[in-house]
């Protein structure tokens, strides 16, 4: 499990989706105050859910067809929270004081490309299973 790379993939994903969205703030209103993912519970939601399958996708190790589509699945909901965010700043920008984009905007883009990534090492260790079953 450990010392495969998607499992790595996998982490790092963990790791941006339900650790940085704490540390990097998603946009500054019009009061100048910075504003987290855990000041509304939609990003909150999202970010954790996505955080969940990233982690149960690393425990189904066994099961490569489900990981991949537990990947699949995490990439649309890191879609849609890049909609929403992209959504929520075109709403903002129509302000009297124009509010500042944060990095954590651009989180999902980030945990898009790792999720990518393993589920490329995901279908490389299936095509390989599948070869070595066609030699038996």
């Amino acid at each position: 499990m450990i010392q495969r790379i998607q499992t790595l993939y996998l982490l790092i994903a963990v790791v941006i989706s339900a650790g940085l969205i704490f540390v990097f703030d998603l946009f500054t209103d019009k009061n100048q105050a910075l504003v987290f993912a855990k000041d509304n519970y939609l990003y909150l939601g999202l970010y954790l859910v996505s955080a969940l399958l990233s982690l149960v996708s690393i425990f189904s190790f066994r099961n490569r067809k489900s990981q991949f589509v537990l990947g699949r699945l995490n990439i649309i909901l890191n879609f849609i929270l890049l909609g929403v965010f992209v959504y929520q700043s075109l709403n903002l920008s129509g302000e009297t004081n124009v509010s500042e984009k944060g990095i954590g905007m651009i989180l999902p883009i980030f945990s898009i490309v790792f999720l990518a990534l393993a589920n490329k090492a995901i279908k490389k260790d299936e095509d390989l299973v599948k070869s070595v079953d066609r030699l038996r």
